[in-house]
This record gives structure tokens, C-alpha cells and sequence, in this order.
């Protein structure tokens, strides 16, 4: 199997883990919040529900990312899966915005003199199982990300997490609501805001650097220096200047210009080109994109 087409594997393995544990925290937090008598439990249900809309997306996108480049797209198929990064924190921000305007007129509403109804115990525990469990596949879904060096899988691993968060809010309001009177239900809405707050600094964190890809943003100054520094190593290599490096997906692309002894044979100046290639993709990955236009030493 490629190593391409096993990381693939392994990204739909992580992100299927997480649609079998959505769909049941789904489930449940419907009957939960049906049952239990709370709103704040059913909103929970439908921020999971966006978790499962976001790994079908991962599904689709990853598979399109990975296909091997074309005539209508020479540079691969890589944005696709930041595009897909962007999708998710759009995703995010508007489920923040709902789940915050729901709890600004709930506590517009308890303001006025309304009080909201206590809910039942089993929302309160499927409240704690969903922080749990949400908890966990965010751990294992960014660790997973980081080692096959895809951002759309950090990306859904922050979104598993924005879902504990928002069972956190969902499980202080039910808390309050159950341990202290319904005079406390105002606790949800509370909790709703401040957790619809973090849910899009969240999504925020993860968009900025999708769009800086897409913007074509040149690689951070710490990787350009390395790249130079690696370059200008090898021997009868005494100027780098041209450097432009920006990310396609997971991969990097470089191109620059080098300067060479002029007394240098076409060949010499090829095979010195190539071994700088190849060290630089033992470096940054084997699909990173390399250009080096090769130049004699001013006279």
C-alpha cells in the first residue's frame, strides 16, 4: 500500500471512529433532552449532529485531496483539503452563533420574569458522557492529525472538542437546574453564551491558517531559514536568493534560485540540483514541491 493511500486510510479510520460515537451522542441527547425536559440538551444534539455533517465532509474532501495530480491541476489536489478545514470552522462559528443567540433570549426571557423548566436527571448524565467521550476523541482524533500531518483531521479533532464544551455549558445549566431550583435554570443560557464564545475563537484558530494556504502565505521564517541553510551546505553552493515557498494541502512547495562556480559542467550543476531535492524531501516529505533554477556566479 502507498503511502499516500495509507494515509487516506488512516484518516477515514480516525474520522469514521468519530461519526460511530456522534451518531450515538446524537441519539441519545435527543431522547435525553426529550425526556429530560431540556432545550439546552436538544441544542447539544444538534451541535453532534454538525460533527457528523463535518466528517462526511473529511470523507469527501480527503479522497478528492489525495488523488495524484492532472492536466486541470498540475499542483495536485492538496487545497481541497484545506478547503475542507475552512468548511468546518465556518461550521463552527455558525453553530456558535446559534447556540449564543438561543442562550441570549433564554436569558432575555428569565429577565422578563419567565422561568425556564427544571430539567430531569438523565440529561444531566448524558450531559457528563458526552464531555467524556468527546474529550477522548479529541485527543485521539489531533494526536492521529499530527502524525499523518493533516489539518483537516486537527481541525475535526478541535470540533470534537467544542462539542465538550458545549455539553460542559449544557451540564452546569442542568446541574444548577437540578441541584439548586428552577430559579438556577438561568445557569444554561449562561453557560450557552460563554460556550458559544469559545466555540468561535475556536473556529477562528482554525481558519486563520486555511486561509492564510489559500491566500498563498509563504512558509513560516524559522522553515525558509532551514531551507536555505540546507541548500547552501552542500559544497560549491555560495548564494540562494528568490526563495518563495507556500503550502498545497499537507505539502510544501519551494522554489529559488541558485548560484553555482561558473566552471561547473551542465551536468555537475544537475546532479548537485538533484541531490538538493532529494535532501530537501527527506526533509519536508517526498511529495514536496521543488524548483530550482540553477544560475552561474556573476563575473
Amino acid at each position: 500500500m502507498t503511502g499516500n493511500k495509507s494515509r487516506e486510510k488512516e484518516i477515514y479510520k480516525v474520522t469514521l471512529t468519530g461519526s460511530v460515537v456522534n451518531i450515538a451522542l446524537v441519539i441519545f441527547k435527543f431522547i435525553a433532552g426529550v425526556l429530560g425536559r431540556s432545550s439546552a440538551m436538544i441544542a447539544d444534539a444538534v451541535h453532534s449532529l454538525s460533527d457528523l455533517i463535518t466528517d462526511v465532509i473529511i470523507i469527501l474532501f480527503v479522497r478528492i485531496s489525495n488523488k495524484p495530480r492532472d492536466a486541470t491541476h498540475e499542483y495536485g489536489h492538496g487545497k481541497f483539503e484545506t478547503f475542507a478545514t475552512l468548511i468546518i470552522g465556518i461550521t463552527l462559528i455558525v453553530v456558535g452563533i446559534g447556540i449564543g443567540y438561543e442562550g441570549i433570549m433564554k436569558i432575555k426571557a428569565v429577565i422578563n420574569g419567565a422561568i425556564l423548566p427544571k430539567p430531569g436527571w438523565i440529561a444531566l448524565v448524558v450531559a457528563i458522557l458526552s464531555i467524556l467521550s468527546k474529550e477522548i476523541l479529541y485527543h485521539y482524533t489531533v494526536a492521529k492529525g499530527k502524525s499523518l500531518k493533516s489539518d483537516v483531521l486537527i481541525a475535526n479533532g478541535w470540533h470534537h472538542r467544542s462539542d465538550a464544551f458545549s455539553s460542559i455549558g449544557t451540564a452546569v445549566g442542568i446541574g444548577g437546574a437540578v441541584l439548586l431550583g428552577s430559579k438556577w435554570t438561568v445557569l444554561d443560557p449562561v453557560a450557552a453564551v460563554i460556550v458559544s464564545m469559545l466555540i468561535i475563537y475556536t473556529a477562528w484558530k482554525l481558519m486563520r491558517p486555511a486561509i492564510d494556504e489559500l491566500l498563498e502565505k509563504s512558509l513560516p521564517d524559522e522553515v525558509e531559514k532551514e531551507i536555505a541553510d540546507t541548500t547552501l551546505s552542500f559544497p560549491g553552493v555560495f548564494d540562494l536568493h528568490n526563495l518563495r515557498t507556500r503550502k498545497i494541502g499537507n505539502q510544501y512547495a519551494i522554489e529559488f534560485h541558485l548560484r553555482m562556480h561558473a566552471d561547473k559542467t551542465l551536468k555537475e550543476t544537475h546532479d548537485m540540483g538533484s541531490a538538493i531535492e532529494k535532501r530537501l524531501k527527506e526533509i519536508y516529505g517526498e511529495k514536496t514541491h521543488v524548483i530550482i533554477h540553477m544560475e552561474p556566479e556573476k563575473q
